[in-house]
């Protein structure tokens, strides 16, 4: 077949194809967001009919893949870290219910908050739900392990946690394609109560579950993800988790590695491998990135006197991702520090794009604020977090997808009136909604700012759920209608604007005021293609 240059995101996607997928389901978050971009785009998926359309939300996406997974199909739903948080309900019961189609649930971590709130490790999760855990060293395994793992799911009937992190992500290498599988006809589970978790049925289903673990566990030893390599000098053994592994490779660049490796890709790991390996070494050195789960396993389980260095004792940090200097330093080799950076390279925040809407939202925003204290405008995730930093400072919170109006409607309860939220379109239906309904429920006076760029244009401009429905949505949930205000964020028309925000803010109850102008980010991606249109339709007409 096919050798491709893919992304790690990339690699799962073709994986996935080929592996028989009816459906893809996510919400855009970096660094998963081109898992689901490249289904979106490819030739093949098309012709396969597979869906791939954006979820309004993490949560929704994985219910709809268990749906697609109850009728005998094989689903992939992918999401970030924190949007495994959201989706949480559904994917813990899911190892409840078990899946009956393939059911794989990629997890995006995060090391280093590159472009996110916290840098939790999604193996927590897998080990929570007790189900397997794979998780790649590079492309091609990647690949190789997303075809693997709808084989698994429907073998063992469970759902599998797929864990990478950004680096994989967004690095690219060749991947050699395998055969393209058939995607499974509809058919329901022979237990037609499977799903339903009503406790008696639920406990049966947990004994169920509880009874695969030791075959996890055996199936994590002979699948091949996990290899021990036997090193000559015993006096220390190294574990290495996922890409960490191709770390470990870089500082031993056709070299061979003198001590004893213990390579993890898959969990729950074998305890008869854990002991082989430990037995043999002196001390133990863990590389994983992310949180210390395996360190504190040895720590724990294997406590016998035996030294076991990692991110707890200080050999490795604590926080952030890993890299080959890191991890040749923690194995006491020199590694080349390269050039410190010059001044004029240093110290560059991140800023809206030029021409952005949230620009002139924000500024009419401030002026309208001058009139009462400080700290009063809370915020949400994407974009327009960035006005949070010079010169704008308009905001004082940014804490998880929605939590603007909640926070906003906490704060007026504790007497902070008025309480502005600011959110955008995207961030709105993903789980702002439920909040606005919460506020006009409970009749606080707080100022919604709904900031409309019709576009998810933190991830890349990709389709926002509520795009030619806000006004509707919001009406529906019960704000009053005279207390729905439409502005066009624009220089021009900045003191009118700001008189809008000023009787908002005064008024004693909830008020929504969208600030509706298109990203510019997708104006011009749209206006490029407009003119790449025209000008392929007056060529053929000169023809």
């Amino acid at each position: 077949m096919d050798k491709l240059l893919l992304l790690g995101d990339e690699a799962i996607a073709q994986g996935a194809v080929d592996a028989g997928i009816s459906g893809v389901f996510a919400y855009p978050g970096t660094p998963s967001t081109e898992i689901t971009e490249y289904i979106q785009a490819s030739k093949e998926a098309k012709e396969r009919h597979i869906v791939s359309q954006w979820s309004a939300n993490e949560k929704t996406a994985m219910e709809t893949a268990i749906g697609m997974s109850y009728a005998g199909k094989r689903a992939l739903v992918c999401m970030k870290h924190v949007g495994l948080n959201v989706a949480a309900d559904a994917f813990i019961n899911s190892a409840i219910t078990g899946a009956h189609g393939g059911l794989v649930v990629v997890s995006a971590d995060d090391p280093s908050m590159h472009s996110s709130q916290n840098e939790q490790d999604s193996r927590f999760y897998g080990k929570f739900a007790q189900i397997p855990i794979l998780e790649p060293s590079n492309q091609q395994e990647a690949y190789d392990m997303t075809r693997y793992a709808f084989e698994l799911s429907e073998r063992f009937g469970t759902p599998v946690l797929f864990r990478i992190t950004t680096r994989l992500s967004h690095s690219r290498s060749g991947v050699g394609r395998g055969e393209v599988l058939p995607q499974n006809g509809m058919n329901l589970p022979s237990d037609l109560k499977q799903f339903i978790l009503l406790p008696s049925i639920a406990k049966k289903q947990y004994n169920t579950l509880l009874g695969k673990q030791l075959a996890f566990q055996e199936e994590s030893e002979k699948s091949g993800f996990n290899k021990l390599y036997d090193g000559k000098d015993k006096s220390m053994g190294i574990v290495a988790c996922g890409i960490a592994y191709n770390y470990l490779l870089e500082n031993y660049r056709g070299g061979e590695i003198p001590y004893p490796v213990l390579k993890v890709g898959q969990y729950p790991i074998s305890r008869k491998l854990v002991r082989e390996f430990y037995d043999q070494v002196d001390s133990v050195l863990i590389l994983e990135e992310g949180y210390p789960i395996l360190e504190e396993l040895f720590r724990g389980i294997l406590d016998e006197g035996k030294p076991v260095k990692g991110r707890m004792d200080g050999v490795l940090p604590r926080a952030g991702e890993l890299n080959p200097n890191i991890v040749g330093t923690a194995l006491g080799m020199e590694v080349a520090e390269g050039y410190d950076l010059p001044d004029v390279l240093k110290g560059r925040p991140p800023l809206l794009c030029d021409g952005c809407s949230h620009w002139d939202s924000f500024e009419a925003l401030n002026e309208a604020m001058k009139d009462y204290s400080p700290g009063r405008v809370l915020s949400d995730i994407g974009c327009y977090t960035l006005s949070a930093l010079p010169p704008l400072e308009s905001i004082n919170s940014c804490v998880d997808m929605g939590a603007s109006i909640t926070m906003a409607v906490g704060a007026a309860e504790a007497g902070m009136v008025p309480a502005v939220a600011t959110i955008g379109d995207s961030t709105f239906t993903h789980s702002g909604m439920t909040g606005l309904l919460d506020a006009v429920n409970r009749k606080v006076p707080i100022t919604v700012v709904l900031l409309d760029n019709s576009t998810t244009g933190m991830t890349g401009g990709q389709d926002s759920a509520g795009t030619g429905k806000l006004e509707d949505i919001v009406k529906g949930i019960g704000v009053e209608e005279e207390h729905i205000r439409i502005i066009k964020p624009l220089r021009r028309l900045h003191e009118e604007n700001v008189k809008v925000f000023k009787e908002e803010l005064a008024y004693q109850g909830v008020s929504v005021i969208i600030p509706r102008r298109e990203c510019v980010q997708t104006l011009a991606r749209r206006m490029k293609l407009k003119h790449a249109k025209k000008k392929v339709t007056q060529e053929n007409s000169a023809q």
